[in-house]
């Protein structure tokens, strides 16, 4: 079971200053977190650790 939490598509690009058609370009590119959670609105979330490995990813393919 996870211990970490949800975060939504808007927490996300609010974070990171991009749009939502960027961060969903990511996704069909493959090149955002992997796993979603679709909830039965239909809307995306994903795990913070998720996210942060991601991120940390990102950074570590930048240095």
């Amino acid at each position: 079971m996870r211990r970490d939490h949800l975060v939504s598509v808007k927490q996300i690009t609010g974070e990171l200053g991009v749009s939502r058609r960027t961060f969903y370009r990511w996704r069909e590119i493959g090149k955002a977190p992997g796993h979603a959670v679709r909830l039965p609105n239909g809307e995306l979330r994903f795990w913070r650790s998720d996210v942060d490995a991601w991120l940390t990813d990102l950074g570590e393919r930048a240095a």
